[in-house]
């Protein structure tokens, strides 16, 4: 047990034992007072010495125990006061997993839940929330919701960047029943009512384009992602793909390792990217011989972030890969999934940000985001359009498709210049991806 889980727990049971004095009506002698006899502390020093940081709370605690006119939840006390505690660092992407926010992120990440069927994307810059996706044959999908509204209420709670995973839990329940949502759409509130049923999130979807382009949609960086992304690239080499777009718009990350071996796929043996601790430590990704050496283009746009900002960037420093769209979200910084003791005898956990990462070259992405090479900015008419699967009066799909011909005529000519076997025919590859469980501290992004 390390020192921080220790000096939590002796709080903890410091606390039990000072509710247990019902008769206790003076601030003295509850747990406040247990910091003044120091000659009966039990515990090291530098356990002592931590434990005197928390005299406040303690003494607070008192207080509540004391005056309180109802009888106090402590068990909802602390947990704000653990959200505060993390509050305290200043970070959005540093907080706390209750047990019900925990099994939910779990239940997320399996794709399989009881909702509505949306994902949203919170921007900590001016405190919104918008949808960035409905995903097909949903509860949401019926009402009429729409990629691009932006969400301000879940029944009675106004939603903002900072209550985005109550709103989220409040749409998850009963199957059958049914949520009020409020968005703001070209300017006007509109109000749906919304029933809940079983939710299958696809990760992967895709399909050939006209001259032999492929089109690879990858919505998030979570689940079976990587079976699904390889099986799909898999499938369309088999249906003659010599150029690939990967289209990564408005996917927010996810676990780092997904990201890791999707891009093992396109390259040999080389640094990924690099990560800083605050102690400055150096963590370096490496990608593995064998890869695949069909042209790629890869789509972004403001929501593509964290994990898909290290496969887009690192394949193009690379110069496997070339960006089109617009400038990406900027999160380069990384988090640990960990889980903590529980509470109530139920699993929690809580996510840190432990490391600023950087392409290999040493460029920054955090509060920066990718420049790509081809900038393609979306109509505003068109902004929040929910355009059917390889459908091309999406302009920013259009210019992907056709760079990737342009790369392909390119990778050809050099080949033929060379008098080398054209490169950009399917090869033979090992498609076996390794799926190693996730450990008890997941990187995610």
């Amino acid at each position: 047990m390390s020192r921080i889980t220790r000096v939590i727990s002796l709080i903890l049971i410091l606390c039990l034992l000072c509710s247990a004095s019902v008769n206790a009506l003076a601030v003295g002698d509850g747990l406040f007072s247990f910091f003044n006899r120091e000659e009966e502390v039990t515990v090291t020093k530098s356990e002592y010495e931590a434990l005197k940081r928390f005299e406040k709370l303690a003494e607070i605690m008192d207080v509540v125990d004391a005056y309180y006119y109802e009888e106090p939840d402590k068990d909802a006390m602390l947990e704000y006061a653990i959200w505060g505690l993390l509050q305290g660092l200043g970070d959005n992407y540093t907080f706390y997993y209750p047990p019900e926010s925990w099994k939910q992120m779990w239940e997320d990440d399996e794709g399989v839940y009881a909702g509505v069927g949306i994902q949203m994307l919170a921007n900590y810059q001016d405190n919104t929330v918008t949808i960035s996706r409905v995903f097909k044959n949903t509860p949401a999908e019926e009402a009429g919701l729409k990629k691009g509204d932006q969400l301000v209420r879940v029944d009675e709670l106004q939603v903002t960047a900072e209550s985005m995973q109550e709103a989220a839990n409040l749409m998850r329940g009963k199957e059958a029943e049914t949520v009020e949502i409020e968005v703001i759409r070209r300017g006007e509130n509109i109000v749906f009512t919304v029933g809940r049923r079983i939710i299958t999130v696809n990760t992967v979807e895709y399909t050939m384009l006209e001259d032999q382009v492929g089109l690879l949609i990858l919505y998030d960086f979570s689940g079976d992602c990587v079976n699904g992304f390889t099986e799909a690239l898999k499938e369309l080499r088999k249906q003659g793909a010599t150029a690939l777009v990967v289209d990564l718009r408005d996917n927010g990350g996810g676990w780092v390792d997904a990201a890791e071996k999707m891009a093992d796929l396109f390259l040999d043996k080389q640094l990924l990217f690099y990560a800083e601790d605050r102690f400055g430590k150096r963590i370096e990704n490496y990608t593995t011989d064998g890869k695949d050496d069909i042209p790629l283009v890869m789509l972004i746009n403001g929501a593509s972030a964290s994990s898909s900002e290290i496969l887009s960037g690192t394949l193009r420093a690379a110069g496997r890969a070339r960006l089109v769209g617009t400038q990406s979200y900027g999160k380069g910084i990384m988090q640990y999934v960990i889980p903590l003791s529980g509470m109530n005898g139920e699993e929690d956990g809580m996510q840190i940000t432990f490391a600023q990462y950087f392409m290999p070259d040493g460029t920054a992405v955090h509060k920066v985001g990718l420049t790509p090479d081809v900038i393609v900015e979306m109509p505003e008419e068109l902004v929040n359009e929910y355009f059917e699967l390889g459908d091309m009066s999406d302009p920013q799909l259009k210019a992907a498709w056709e760079e990737a011909i342009k790369l392909r005529q390119d990778e050809t000519l050099g080949a033929e210049a060379a008098d080398i076997p054209d490169q950009a025919q399917p090869q033979e590859i090992d498609w076996t991806v390794s799926t190693e469980d996730l450990c008890p501290a997941a990187v995610k992004m």
